[in-house]
């Protein structure tokens, strides 16, 4: 005689626990079904909801265009994002994914984000950005109960990491740190380009400064929030990236006297850096400003000086701490950047490589 599947609990019942077709998270969620009757009963219960999440039967609507779900989802699922982010998966759902068009989201198959895949060979950071983007929609799409979960399974399968390397981030080169030095800036702009240097700030976060994120007694930066442009350009102060972009930069003494005489002479009114009026730096306003400060570094540079940005400040402020390495811990250095030990360790490993010298370490360690 078989032995039965399922043994009576002690509350009496046959139970199961049985995917639901949704998920939590990364997780999948199951549900309890039971039976008073038998082993049996349970078995055909449970193949009965198996069979429903297979044929599509938990699917609520099966009218809804991908691509209208898409633009939905953006809507409300992406809504507190940075604009940059949303900016991002707009540009993939309306350019690269536009063949999607006249297609049922519950008859999305494999071969439909292969051919989008496809479409973007070459480019394997918009190939990573459209993995990034449809798996999360297709996800979130099961969640809505608009997608059959073993649906999204086989997609799974063929939705395999883009092998994308991003450009090495690079430092200052010694033309571009002697031309700072030296051009001729206004006190705004001067400020400006020591502050990017001195701290590593992102360029957002030094444009969202005010008088009172400056303590000079205890000599640091208190960073709590940052500026981000509309479509339009106009500005708006958002929190931080993350929980680790609250933090407390130390102000070096090479930037304390000139920050101190700055806040106290050359102010108007509570912000760092702002236009008349005192309103936030818009987004062509900070062009001009950075455009300034580029030509007055070109006047004074010994070599022609192009594709510098604010943010090449921030990788050579990470990459001299990097250097430091033992004299400063690369958890103190995620700290004082606002990010995780991992994207340090992701991004500049390539320094600290450099810097090891396996071979005299082990003599050292064992023959010292």
């Amino acid at each position: 005689m078989a032995k039965a599947k399922y043994t009576r609990q002690k509350n009496g019942y046959f139970q199961a626990r049985v995917w639901d077709g949704t998920y939590q998270g990364t997780q999948k969620h199951y549900i309890t079904i039971r039976s008073k009757k038998s082993s049996k009963d349970l078995e055909e219960k449970v193949a009965q909801y198996n069979n429903k999440i297979k044929n599509m039967e938990a699917v609520r609507d099966k009218h809804i265009l991908f691509l209208d779900y898409a633009h939905k989802w953006l809507t409300v699922y992406k809504a507190e994002a940075a604009n940059n982010t949303k900016r991002m998966y707009l540009n993939i759902i309306e350019k690269h994914m536009s063949q999607m068009a006249g297609v049922r989201l519950c008859d999305v198959l494999p071969i439909h984000y292969q051919m989008l895949l496809n479409d973007a060979a070459g480019k394997k950071r918009t190939q990573q950005q459209l993995l990034l983007c449809f798996s999360q929609i297709m996800r979130t799409a099961v969640h809505d109960r608009l997608y059959a979960a073993n649906l999204y399974e086989d997609l799974k399968d063929i939705m395999k990491p883009v092998d994308y390397k991003a450009d090495e981030k690079r430092p200052l080169t010694e033309n571009e740190k002697k031309a700072m030095k030296d051009a001729e800036l206004s006190p705004s702009d001067r400020i400006f380009v020591d502050i990017l240097y001195a701290t590593g700030l992102r360029c957002g976060e030094v444009l969202a400064l005010t008088r009172f994120d400056i303590d000079f007694v205890e000599k640091t930066i208190n960073v709590n929030k940052s500026i981000e442009f509309d479509d339009a350009g106009h500005p708006s102060i958002k929190c931080p990236k993350s929980h680790n972009g609250y933090r407390q930069v130390p102000i070096p003494p090479q930037l304390f006297s000139s920050l101190e005489t700055y806040v106290r002479f050359c102010m108007r009114g509570t912000q760092l850096f702002s236009m008349r009026g005192g309103k936030l730096v818009s987004k062509s306003s900070y062009r001009r400003k950075w455009d300034r400060i580029i030509k007055a570094m070109n006047e004074v540079a010994e070599q022609p000086i192009s594709g510098l940005t604010a943010h090449i400040f921030r990788h050579n402020y990470c990459t001299a701490m990097c250097y430091q390495i033992p004299r400063v811990s690369i958890k103190n250095i995620a700290a004082l950047l606002g990010d995780s030990e991992a994207m340090v360790l992701r991004v500049y490993n390539h320094i600290m490589l450099e810097r090891e010298d396996t071979a005299g370490a082990v003599e050292a360690a064992l023959y010292m």
